[in-house]
Formats: C-alpha cells, structure tokens, sequence
C-alpha cells in the first residue's frame, strides 16, 4: 500500500503511514491523501474506514474493490466512487472529502491521480469542495477527450473507406464501437449519481455559497455535454458501420450487374446453339448451306446481342445516368440561388 500526502497550500507530497493519515485528518489543515492499495487483494481491505478513523457502519464500503459507482452525503462529507478511463480500462477511485480534506483510493496506477496531483500547486484549491470538484472535472475531462478522440477516428476512418475500402476498417469500425459503449457504460452511472447527489446537495444546504453553486451548476453542464457526445459517438460509430454495409452492397450489385451484362451476352448464343443443334428433318434438309447458316446463326447472335445491350445498358443505366446528372445539376443551381 502506497499512501501519499500533499500539503496544502504548498502541494508538496510526501509519503506517509495510515496512523500518521489519521492524525492529518482529525487535524484543521487542509490536506489531500492519496492510497493505493495496489493490484492485489489484501486482508484489511474493508477495515480502511476504521484505519482512517472513521465510522465503519456509514463508510465500511470505503476502498473495497469492485465496489459499484455510488455517492454519499453525511454531515458536510461526501463519499463517493467515480468511474476513471486509465488507457483501455475503465477504473474506479474512490473519493472521500470534508471540507479539510480530500482522499482518493484506488487499486493500483491511475494517471489521472498523477495529473491531478501535478496540478495541485498551480490550481492551489482552497478547501476540500473546491478539491474535489476540480478532481471531478478531470474526471469528466478524460471522458470527454476520449470521445473526442474516436469521433475524430470514426471520421477518418469513414473517409477512407470512400478511398478504398479494405477489411481494417471494419475490424477498426467495430473498435471504435465496443469503446463507444465501454465509455456508455463507465460513464452512464456516474452522470444519474451526479444529477442525484447534487440534487440533494442543494436541497439539504439551502444556504449553500454562491460560488458552491457555481461549482454545481459547472459540473452539472459538463456531466450532460459529456454524455451527449458519448451518445454522439455512439450514433456516429453505428452510422459509419451501416456507410461500410452500403459501400459492400454497391460493390455486390457492381458484380451483379456485370454477371447480368455477361448473361445478355452469352443467353442468346447458348440459344441459338441448343436449336440448331436440334435434329429435326427440317433443319437437316432446309438450313445446310453456308449462306443460311451465316444469316440465322451469326444474324440472330448479332441482333439479339444488339437489342439485349440496348434494354440493358440505354434504357436502364442511361437513363439512371442521365437522372442523376439532372438531379445534381438542380442541386448546383438551386445552390448558386
């Protein structure tokens, strides 16, 4: 277990034990605890409430792995565990914070605490409110860069399917949509928590300060932009997929159309081969000369070739040609009005 101490206003950080933790939280002076209980279980796990002298029936599920997003608010002091993208993975931290003091618990690195922590002597936080509420920023700040980041990617990656489509795209397609859904269901508990416990924040301190409900209304703003542009995201990775469906039915009825073309081509040989080859007397006795053969054979290839590629290719595919040049040329022009 590493436990980190930051003494404020100086934000310096020092190492220290739980009993010398416990003697800093009772004490008036603002400071910010950070504990890592490492990657691996422990045997004291849910004796850290009692360890940091607190009330164990009100805050025994402190620092417990695998514990659920979840807020409280007692007396002045909110407890809560909030979910934190580190990488791939979606990690959870707990956070306990009065208004002297902030501690935040999690099971092994989180480079966000390190950013947090680095931040400390330039944002210089004055109490454990305003602390926890710029912790909390970061926290919705990560989220929103991450799905920032794959709306820029499903972008690029949509455009160069349009260039030529290969099979990375698909396999980066369904990538991108199994984050869309992973940062969905990391950040989705969070944003109900957050609306809730501001919620009853404001209704059991009705003399909250001015700039506390700043704080609320600031973080309330940015859980719903967060989670419109996850859901954006979403949207965005689904309509790409179906952009990659219909970029591989025009390529199946490109090959459609050409096997359509090669049957006009060779429907008609392959009949007149299978009647001329019949053995009827007529066609033994009457259609033997060379001259015949020539007029009926090679004639009728050449005319039923004629008249199929002119059904096919002028009356369907020109004229398809044909509409949609009128058609962009009306967009052209009602543009330039």
């Amino acid at each position: 277990m590493i436990v980190s101490v930051v003494s404020m206003p100086e934000g310096v950080a020092t190492r220290a034990a739980l009993s010398e933790v416990r003697e800093r939280l009772a004490a008036p002076d603002f400071v910010i605890v950070d504990i890592d209980r490492g990657e691996e279980s422990s045997s004291d796990e849910d004796a850290l409430a009692g360890l940091l002298g607190l009330d164990e029936k009100t805050w025994g599920w402190l620092g417990r792995r695998n514990e659920p997003v979840r807020a409280d608010y007692r007396a002045g002091v909110v407890g809560c565990v909030v979910p934190v993208i580190d990488g791939s993975q979606v990690k959870h931290i707990h956070v306990f914070a009065g208004e002297s003091h902030l501690v935040t618990i999690h099971h092994g690195p989180v480079g966000l605490i390190e950013t947090f922590t680095a931040r400390l002597p330039e944002d210089a936080p004055s109490d454990g409110a305003t602390a926890v509420f710029l912790f909390l920023q970061g926290v919705l700040e990560v989220f929103r860069r991450e799905a920032a980041g794959a709306l820029l990617e499903v972008a690029e990656v949509e455009e160069a399917m349009f260039e030529g489509r290969a099979s990375q795209h698909v396999h980066r397609l369904a990538d991108l949509r199994r984050r869309a859904a992973q940062l969905h269901r990391g950040f989705l508990p969070y944003a109900a928590i957050a609306q809730e416990f501001l919620t009853h924040r404001r209704m059991a301190n009705p003399d909250l300060s001015q700039e506390r409900q700043a704080l609320n209304r600031m973080h309330e703003r940015t859980v719903q932009l967060v989670l419109m542009e996850i859901d954006s995201l979403r949207d965005e990775t689904r309509r790409a997929a179906d952009t990659y469906a219909s970029l591989v039915a025009d390529q199946q009825n490109l090959v459609i159309n050409k096997l359509a073309i090669a049957s006009v081509i060779f429907l008609p040989l392959s009949f007149l081969t299978g009647f001329f080859g019949m053995n009827f007397s007529y066609l033994s006795n009457n259609l033997a000369s060379e001259q015949t053969f020539l007029w009926l054979g090679i004639g009728m290839q050449v005319c039923a070739l004629v008249v199929a590629m002119y059904v096919v290719l002028y009356r369907t595919h020109w004229h398809q040609l044909r509409d949609g040049r009128s058609h962009e040329a009306a967009v052209q022009l009602a543009d330039r009005a």
